[in-house]
């Protein structure tokens, strides 16, 4: 089988590609012999976090300085494909922890929260979770209606959070809530950021959803009921916690991509292999053209998809505003790995649309790509907006 990377595998430094095989390692003997049945028992695997975090893969884009490693945002995303190729549930734990909350704190957080709370979790100590979604506010994430009210040295939150990656086990929830008390709708201005830990009092996780795929990373909704939050858990501004939040949104963008890439290549793979041992009129099927212009299709989409997203690594790492590109990678990715994995399956057959085989996983996981952290729909209006900022 072609090395399906090469294109793209060109441009790595030694560095990132000694990381690539790391990850493509770690991958192979401690995600994919148990991935199936993990999903198949919506089983989320603790352990993972530990080991994960002792190669350094939950600090990876943290500064050195407090206890990562340091990482361009390229070498982040090789290394995440990898991971997302052998179980797009792993992978997903890894992005929401590099991209999101680390990402936060390192922007905004005071050096005291940095050091009480971000070097812990650059070392996989402590798991990252991010708590924007509500059950009324989706893509609309400015009509949020989670309150926190100052109340001397505290902060009185209540309301409800859903779709929370990682929930239940994550150590630190960077977490947006309204911090203006008036009845009427200010959208983005009076949001903050808060850090939330579960032991806190009136914090509560409720229901853990029942997914069609990504079945081995917990989503859960967060009940906060009169949750005592102390002042100094209050992230910068009081009222630009939106905006860190969607600041933050163009690296768990980027994140995406590379996890939609994993299983759009993983989907491939698998399609490659199937195609040259199923044999059907004597031959096997990848000597019927109608199978090779899929393969070709394919291969195509997910490299083109690759590429971009790489370009958009660099432009980062350059110190480049990515808000678009991030935006034509995430959309571009994702949507090549749902419409590479439906590929997959049709060049499976029947044997595509059971659980014996493992491209009706792939399928599954992929969709959510199109979803979370933004909808393609909403990519779509982030791109078009951007022409003319």
């Amino acid at each position: 089988m072609p090395d399906l990377l090469s294109l793209t595998d060109l441009q790595l430094t030694s560095e990132q590609r000694e990381i690539q095989h790391l990850a493509r390692d770690f991958a192979k003997t401690e995600i994919t012999p148990y991935a199936a049945q993990w999903d198949q028992d919506a089983h989320f695997e603790p352990s993972l976090i530990k080991k994960l975090g002792d190669l350094g893969f939950l600090g990876m884009l943290i500064p050195e300085q407090y206890d990562g490693l340091g990482l361009d945002t390229l070498t982040y995303l090789v290394a995440l494909e990898e991971i997302a190729a052998a179980d797009a549930s792993a992978a997903v734990l890894m992005s929401v922890h590099n991209s999101l909350p680390t990402q936060m704190l390192l922007a905004h957080a005071s050096e005291s929260q940095k050091h009480q709370y971000l070097k812990p979790m650059a070392r996989g100590e402590l798991l990252g979770a991010f708590a924007l979604s509500e059950p009324g506010s989706g893509s609309d994430a400015a009509s949020l209606s989670a309150q926190a009210t100052q109340n001397g040295d505290h902060w009185i939150v209540n309301g409800t959070k859903s779709w929370v990656t990682s929930g239940p086990y994550a150590g630190v929830i960077l977490t947006q809530l309204r911090t203006d008390n008036s009845t009427t709708r200010k959208g983005g201005k009076g949001i903050g950021t808060f850090i939330i830990t579960p032991d806190l009092p009136g914090f509560h996780i409720t229901k853990k959803e029942d997914k069609m795929g990504l079945r081995a990373s917990p989503t859960v909704h967060l009940v906060f009921d009169d949750m005592r939050v102390p002042a100094d858990r209050l992230v910068g501004d009081p009222s630009l916690g939106l905006t860190y939040a969607l600041q933050s949104l163009d690296n768990g963008r980027l994140g995406i991509a590379a996890q939609s890439i994993g299983i759009a290549r993983a989907a491939l793979d698998h399609a490659i292999t199937y195609a040259a041992d199923r044999k059907q009129f004597g031959r096997p099927i990848k000597d019927n053209e109608a199978i090779q212009f899929k393969l070709a299709d394919m291969t195509t989409r997910v490299t083109a998809a690759r590429t971009l997203l790489h370009a958009a690594a660099r432009a980062k790492d350059a110190g480049v505003r990515v808000t678009q590109a991030a935006s034509m990678a995430k959309l571009t990715a994702s949507e090549t790995a749902m419409w590479v994995t439906t590929q997959a399956i049709q060049i499976f057959g029947g044997y595509g649309y059971i659980k014996d085989y493992p491209v009706e996983k792939l399928f599954r996981d992929a969709k959510v790509t199109e979803i979370y952290e933004g909808t393609s729909e909403i990519q779509r209006i982030v791109i078009a907006r951007e022409l003319y900022t």
